[in-house]
């Protein structure tokens, strides 16, 4: 049977003590959220991919996207700016599959407050011709800023989408 000596006993046990004090007081690190929105176009999933799924046409369907920078790298990095100028994103696509319409994406630097973002855009056809949008993400919420970190995207994600079904509306 191994034995710790006095010092690393102490050592653990304070180490043990400090990282339950840290927890109780709200230090450790915040959990994962998810988000998810979808809305029904009155279009061919191939109509609607052609208006979102080129990676920088997010500038023509997110109305708070004023410009966007791609790098023509692959895989590829966009820089967005917001219509004011006052804010930009800089995202990484890790996946797309143009056979499901569908494109993956992380914020390398973003101003909400999040941190480990990951995206998934995706148009599905449905069997009457329409087809369904469907935007979803993860992310870590800055400590106490987990309203704000929900509310931001929650609002980025509904104007996009309500700014996508407009264009196919009837």
């Amino acid at each position: 049977m191994n034995r710790l000596s006095s010092n690393a006993a102490v050592s653990l046990g304070c180490r043990a003590m400090i990282g339950a004090g840290l927890l109780l007081a709200g230090a450790a690190p915040a959990s994962a959220e998810t988000i998810r929105r979808s809305v029904d176009v009155h279009a061919p999933a191939t109509e609607v991919w052609k208006l979102i799924g080129p990676y920088c046409a997010i500038k023509d369907w997110l109305p708070p996207v004023g410009r966007c920078i791609e790098d023509g790298k692959t895989p590829s990095t966009r820089v967005l700016v917001t219509k004011d100028g006052q804010a930009a994103f800089v995202e990484l696509q890790t996946a797309r599959n143009e056979a499901e319409h569908s494109y993956s994406y992380t914020f390398l630097s973003s101003p909400l407050p999040v941190r480990g973002y990951a995206s998934t855009i995706r148009v599905k056809a449905n069997s009457d011709g329409t087809s369904t949008v469907t935007w979803s993400g993860a992310y870590y919420p800055e400590r106490d800023k987990e309203k704000a970190a929900f509310e931001a995207l929650s609002g980025v994600y509904d104007a996009g989408l309500a700014e996508i079904k407009g264009r196919f509306a009837g």
